[in-house]
């Protein structure tokens, strides 16, 4: 039965609060919405723009420009990926499953470039998915500021992500260092995201990003103020929120491998990217930058102790970080791959 309690807020958190303020408030947002914004972060403004200008100036490049560095092949996960070559909402099983009952089948209208591991490990690797999550990223010769700045921009979302996984940990209950060791070899990546000007509607089903939840631990988002943007799905409501920009703000929301960590206690919740409305004053072009922090490749996500009443059967089995990470990747990629 829907609960009449209208629609809920995405909140504005403080990380300038004290730890155990903090932990009492992410257990609360985690467990209603998954998503929050946060302010008081300390990530240097100038690590920021350094990141986004080159972002921007990346996607201004003529296309052959960008295609020098584009993916390898479509079940790559770095490089630079074109117009229409994913299908987020292809990440969910059964992909035509949506909560307001409309199947978005098509491909994201969206192009990105993506990043891996920037301290890459140098070591064997056991199989063809951890040589996956730590391929060498490639970057554009034509932009020579992008890889010293997108460095230092991972190296802050690195320790900004350990930092809230901490907090989190004080939200379980748990030490605060308990995820220390999960996450010190962590595949992580940096994706930015350009959504072009669109100066007609669409078809229906077709949307800049389609429903989906993240894959990981956690994800740190920057975004701009341009038409058509980020909507989060409220299950109390049962409609789609917007996620409103908040200057110097990040947008952080929790993925599946903490929702399972968690027995479900904190959700990994639907969200999407719509298009603008078709009579907007200004130019639609929207940019983002998405960081998707994850579990070391090898480690095993299993309920959690301090999510387990007496007795209680957790609701999803064990699950190994880095092969989950590939299987969702692989489904979103446009008419599929798999590793040979």
């Amino acid at each position: 039965m829907r609960q009449n309690r209208g629609v809920t807020p995405i909140p504005i958190i403080d990380l300038g609060l004290a730890p155990a303020e903090l932990a009492v408030s992410l257990d609360r947002v985690c467990r209603d919405v998954g998503f929050f914004q946060i302010i008081g972060h300390g990530v240097d403004e100038t690590v920021i723009d350094g990141a986004w200008s080159t972002a921007t100036a990346f996607f201004d490049l003529d296309l052959a420009d960008r295609m020098s560095v584009q993916r390898r092949s479509t079940g790559d996960a770095y490089g630079y990926v074109p117009m229409q070559s994913e299908a987020l909402s292809h990440s969910l099983v059964p992909p035509t499953s949506r909560p307001d009952g409309v199947a978005y089948d098509d491909a994201d209208l969206k192009e990105t470039f993506n990043v891996g591991p920037v301290d890459a490990l140098i070591r064997p690797y056991t199989d063809d998915g951890e040589r996956w999550a730590f391929a060498r990223s490639e970057w554009p010769m034509m932009l020579p500021a992008m890889q010293p700045a997108w460095t230092g921009y991972f190296q802050a979302m690195l320790d900004l992500s350990a930092r809230l996984m901490r907090l989190f940990a004080l939200a379980l209950a748990l030490p605060e260092h308990f995820f220390d060791s999960m996450i010190d070899e962590s595949p992580s990546a940096l994706r930015a995201i350009n959504y072009p000007h669109q100066d007609t509607t669409p078809p229906p089903g077709t949307l800049r990003a389609g429903a989906h939840t993240d894959y990981g631990t956690l994800t740190v988002l920057l975004q701009d103020d341009a038409p058509g943007g980020l909507q989060v799905f409220d299950h109390h409501s049962e409609t789609w929120v917007p996620v409103p920009h908040v200057p110097g703000a990040f947008v952080v929301n929790i993925g599946d491998l903490l929702a399972w960590w968690t027995n479900d206690r904190w959700r990994s919740t639907l969200h999407r990217v719509v298009n603008p409305a078709h009579d907007a004053t200004r130019s639609t072009r929207r940019q983002s930058m998405a960081f998707f922090h994850n579990a070391n490749y090898h480690c095993l996500v299993e309920c959690l102790p301090t999510c387990l009443a007496p007795g209680a059967t957790p609701a999803h089995p064990s699950v190994v970080a880095g092969p989950h990470l590939l299987s969702k990747y692989l489904r979103t990629t446009h008419h599929g791959h798999r590793l040979g």
